[in-house]
C-alpha cells in the first residue's frame, strides 16, 4: 500500500518545477538589463563641424561611417541615434531616446556636402 506522501512528492516536485519554468520568465525577476545604444550618437559640436563644400570623406573622418546609407540614394548620409536605458542608464538617471529623434543628414551632390539637416535635433553632450 502506497502512503500519501509518496503519491505526492512527484505531483508536488512536477508542480514546483512548472512554476518555477513559468515564473523565471517574468520581467518582475529581473536582476539586472544591458543599455541598448543603437546608430552613432553625435553632439552638435561634432556635427557643427561638418560643413558644405566637404566630401564624404571628411565627413567620415568626423562623424564615423552613417547608421543609413541608400543604395538607391548614395548622395545621402543618415546618422540616427536610439538608446534604451538598463539598469546602469537607469541608475545613472539618462533618458531614452527613442524613435531616431536624435539625427543628422547630409546630402551630397558631385561628392560635395550641398545640405546637412537635423543639427537642432543633437544634444550639446553626449549621455
Amino acid at each position: 500500500m502506497m502512503t500519501l506522501s509518496k503519491t505526492l512528492t512527484p505531483k508536488l516536485m512536477a508542480l514546483t518545477l512548472i512554476g518555477t519554468l513559468a515564473l523565471s520568465g517574468c520581467s518582475v525577476f529581473r536582476v539586472y538589463t544591458i543599455d541598448l545604444p543603437q546608430g552613432t550618437p553625435i553632439t552638435s559640436a561634432q556635427a557643427a563641424q561638418v560643413q558644405v563644400g566637404m566630401s564624404a570623406d571628411q565627413v567620415m573622418y568626423l562623424l564615423g561611417s552613417p547608421a543609413m546609407k541608400d543604395t538607391l540614394n548614395p548622395n545621402r548620409f543618415d546618422y540616427l541615434y536610439d538608446y534604451t536605458a538598463g539598469t546602469d542608464g537607469k541608475r545613472s538617471g539618462k533618458q531614452d531616446v527613442k524613435n531616431a529623434n536624435q539625427y543628422l543628414s547630409v546630402f551630397f551632390e558631385n561628392g560635395r556636402v550641398v545640405r546637412i539637416t537635423g543639427r537642432e535635433s543633437l544634444p550639446m553632450t553626449n549621455h
